[in-house]
Order: C-alpha cells, then structure tokens, then sequence
C-alpha cells in the first residue's frame, strides 16, 4: 500500500476513535473539508506541517501515521480526549496538552 493510502487510513482511523468530524479537523488544520477526504482516501499527500499538527491533535508520535498496526495505535488513544461538545478552539488547547503528555512520557522512559 502507497504512503499517502497508510496516513490517509490513520487519519481517518484515529479521527474516528476521537469522535471528529471531517469539518472539524479541516477548521483545526485551516483547509477545506474537501480535503480531509482527499487525504482520507489517499489521493493527495498531506504536508509534512499539516501531519505534525495531527500527530499533535491525535496524541501519536509523527511516524505513527504511516503505522500499519493498529494494535500499536490503539496503546496510544488511551490517553485520548472524547467529547460532543468540544469547540473547534479547543483542539489547539488538546493537541498541546497532548504534546506536553508525549515529552514527559519520553522523558520518563530516558530516565529509565
């Protein structure tokens, strides 16, 4: 399977166990919920900025997108943020937090 096919799949993988809408992960990256699809069914590649700010928004590491083993996602959705009710700014308030969770659990793991 094509790179772009694999994080599409993570996308939409991970967007769903979130409970996300296309519209709102298209509001979070400022791009059309075209797009999202695009990316979704992959048919176009997604840049390398707009990954980051997923694998931010998703609580993954970056290579996780292209990871084919959904077992090994599924460890990382532990920590995952589910609501109805979430305004599209919160999801820059999430992904940080989430960011500042995955440092510290490296950093623990270095300390080891």
């Amino acid at each position: 399977m094509e790179s772009k096919q694999i994080i599409g799949k993570n996308i939409r993988y991970f967007r769903d166990k979130l409970g996300l809408s296309q519209n709102e992960l298209a509001y979070y990256l400022n791009i059309k919920r075209e797009l999202i699809s695009y990316y979704e069914n992959g048919k176009r590649y997604i840049p390398v900025t707009a990954l980051n700010k997923l694998a931010n928004l998703f609580g993954v590491e970056l290579d996780e997108l292209l990871e084919e083993d959904k077992k090994i996602q599924n460890v990382n959705l532990a920590f995952a943020f589910r609501s109805d009710y979430l305004k599209p700014s919160d999801l820059e308030n999430i992904a940080s937090f989430k960011r500042v969770v995955l440092n510290y659990l490296k950093m623990q793991k270095l300390n080891k």
